[in-house]
């Protein structure tokens, strides 16, 4: 053995760490070195970031960079893209398919998801699918068989709320009730008290909309989003959209919309079926209004890259193929009855800013207005698509300097406001301009009628302008309210009636716009959001996340009368719940509103009953109380006098039950009071 240097003592031998002869080992190497063999590379490594993408077009070698270009560009979108192999022939001709490598796997579950059935051009639908699927499709059996019947769901009261004999309308108020738990109430707007009709503990994560007509209510949740409906709300649907901040619901209810967060995806779900439709992949600008919907469902549209995409939902593919390109486009915006855009223009060097109105689906330009010296442009559609304003923010003046010819500077001083309105349903679609000075605060069509609202001036000292439009005739002026403290209105959804709102200041002020009466004023301390009831009888009033001490809300007729006051802990929101439009005819709703005062006594018949219905329960609730109360008292007397002999012994025999039992034992005592002094001067 060897031994250290300087020491004498021996080591003991090293010991033998091999194996015996014929030993077997059992252990495997994966028990041994599982999580090290799980990092070695295999063939198949990477190939769920490969897509192959089928049915593209044959081109040569001449065609083929501008076929790369197109395809590149479509799929970039998706995610960051790898790697691109086209196969060619010995002809150097594409072979019709190419294998796209994206950097993660997801990127090309979302091309699949995205891209497949794309239809590059009339001739050309590109087909994808992830390369690992291939041996998923070769295993498909020869023989089909048919899929099993799912049992039918029976949803037959989605409509239910709209047979109420009172046509009383359904409220939800929503609340947190301990942190990260939503409850959600829902209420008949019965009178004098509301009715409770359900209530849901942990409903929700963040909010609920409800659908434009009514008939289902949306929740949020971390997995995606889930539509409720029914007498009972019943799951009608769930869909699977991991984050989903927004939901827009298309006004026939056909469809939903989700959206991620920003630069994430958004999806179109069709809503009885749970199918999706089409995906889109935001560019991280994008906002809960990307995605705009005709009237009838019919076309969806977004805008991008200055271009109107319109897709066609019977296919989800784009209208006649084509996106309509317009430089310098800023907005647009459906008409709420008619398959017509409205969209502006930009202003450039020596070309006017201007708007058009466009038909879907032949895309002919109905009318165009050419504008000058424009900073910024929003456009107004009246409800019932009669008229269109544009309000136009203009530059009152302008100055160039003209040491650079070629670039010249511009400034502007000052700005004033044009209001250009495009009558619809006229010959040609002439255009009036109301034209005001002052700074605008909000503008607002009357839902029913033709009359709109202008706040102007300064918000401590405003003026609000209501103007009608008739037609062929210029808007005119019909009345002008001076000295207001208010910067939001809202019109009552039958119209006539608006609410002048002053939300910093919680002041509030219900005007009638037949005569212009200012018919009450009122005040919620720190009120944030006004909700008409789709009646346009009440108006709520709601105060949330501001002071925890005034989280609630007001109930007021539309008259201003407050109705009710509900505080509420930690109050989130108050929502109506729509209704969708009358099935009567415009002839038969003016017979009814003529005919007004013969149905009036039928009402105030109904109005007395249930006030005198209200008026009984609350007498047969005293009775009930004052019933126990006496109980209550005649047992607890029946107590006392059995007590007598025992209060009596404690008291050596004396009965000190009234004041008169013992008169050796009471002291008068007599104390004299000034209580006022009067001085009269006899002259």
């Amino acid at each position: 053995m060897a031994k250290k240097k300087g020491e004498d003592q021996d080591f003991e031998e090293e010991p033998n760490f091999e194996d015996p002869e014929g030993f077997v080992d059992d252990v495997s190497d994966e028990e041994l070195l599982g999580d090290f063999l799980k990092q070695k590379p295999c063939e198949s490594d990477g190939v769920e970031n490969v897509v192959v993408v089928d049915n593209i077009p044959v081109v040569g070698a001449a065609r083929f960079p501008k076929l790369k270009g197109i395809l590149e560009k479509i799929f970039k979108n998706a995610g960051t893209i790898v790697n691109v192999h086209y196969p060619k022939d010995e002809e150097d001709n594409t072979k019709g398919y190419a294998f796209i490598e994206y950097k993660n796997q997801e990127s090309a579950e979302e091309a699949v998801k995205a891209l497949n059935n794309y239809r590059l051009d009339k001739h050309y639908t590109l087909l994808v699918n992830r390369f690992s699927d291939f041996q998923k499709y070769s295993d498909i059996p020869k023989e089909w068989s048919p899929p099993e019947p799912q049992p039918y769901k029976v949803q037959n009261d989605l409509y239910n709320f709209l047979v109420e004999p009172e046509a009383q309308d359904q409220f939800c108020v929503v609340s947190e009730t301990v942190p990260g738990s939503v409850q959600v109430q829902f209420c008949q707007n019965t009178q004098p008290e509301p009715t409770e009709l359900l209530k849901r503990e942990r409903f929700t994560d963040t909010y609920v909309k409800w659908s434009p007509k009514g008939t289902y209510i949306v929740t949020f949740h971390k997995q995606g989003v889930i539509i409720w409906g029914g007498s009972s709300f019943v799951k009608v649907n769930k869909f699977a959209h991991s984050g989903a901040q927004y939901v827009d619901i298309s006004p026939c209810e056909q469809y939903l919309v989700t959206y991620g967060p920003n630069g994430q995806k958004i999806v179109i779900w069709d809503i009885r079926t749970g199918a999706e439709k089409r995906a889109f992949v935001s560019d991280g600008m994008s906002n809960a209004s990307m995605l705009r919907w005709s009237h009838d469902d019919r076309y969806v549209a977004r805008l991008i890259d200055s271009q109107i995409q319109i897709y066609d939902t019977t296919t989800f593919f784009l209208l006649d193929m084509k996106s309509i390109k317009v430089e310098g486009i800023r907005n647009f915006s459906w008409s709420p009855t008619d398959n017509v855009i409205a969209y502006w223009v930009a202003e450039e060097i020596d070309v006017p800013a201007k708007v058009t109105l466009l038909a879907i689906p032949k895309k002919i330009e109905l009318r165009t207005k050419n504008l000058f010296n424009v900073a910024d442009c929003k456009i107004h559609w009246q409800k019932s698509g009669d008229y269109l304003c544009v309000k136009v923010d203009r530059f009152s003046k302008s100055k160039k300097d003209k040491k650079d010819k070629k670039d010249s500077d511009v400034k502007f001083l000052g700005m004033f406001y044009n209001f250009e309105i495009f009558h619809m349903r006229e010959k040609d679609i002439p255009v009036d301009s109301v034209e005001v000075k002052e700074t605008i605060l909000a503008f607002s069509w009357e839902p029913v009628g033709s009359k709109f609202a202008i706040i102007h001036g300064e918000p401590s000292s405003a003026s609000v302008s209501f103007y009608e439009a008739r037609k062929g005739q210029e808007p005119t002026m019909v009345k002008k309210l001076e000295k207001k403290v208010c910067s939001h209105m809202f019109w009552s959804p039958r119209g006539q009636f608006i609410v002048l709102a002053n939300l910093s200041m919680g002041a509030f002020e219900f005007v009638d716009t037949n005569d212009f009466t200012i018919m009450k004023t009122g005040d919620h301390y720190r009120a944030s959001e006004v909700e008409w009831d789709p009646t346009g009888r009440y108006v709520v009033t709601g105060t949330s996340g501001k002071a925890k001490e005034d989280q609630g809300y007001y109930m007021w007729s539309f008259q201003g009368r407050i109705l009710k006051r509900v505080n509420l802990k930690n109050f989130m929101l108050f929502l109506w719940r729509p209704r969708p439009a009358t099935l009567l005819t415009e002839a038969k709703q003016k017979e009814i509103r003529k005919n007004l005062k013969k149905y009036y006594a039928q009402f105030e018949t109904k109005d007395r009953l249930r006030m005198t219905r209200a008026s009984k329960e609350l007498i047969e609730k005293r009775a009930k109380l004052r019933e126990q109360f006496t109980e209550y008292r005649t047992k607890r007397v029946k107590e006392w006098e059995e007590q007598k002999y025992r209060r009596m012994q404690l008291r050596n025999n004396i009965d000190t039950d009234t004041l008169e039992a013992d008169p050796d034992n009471v002291e008068e005592e007599i104390v004299e009071i000034l209580i006022r002094e009067d001085t009269t001067v006899l002259e």
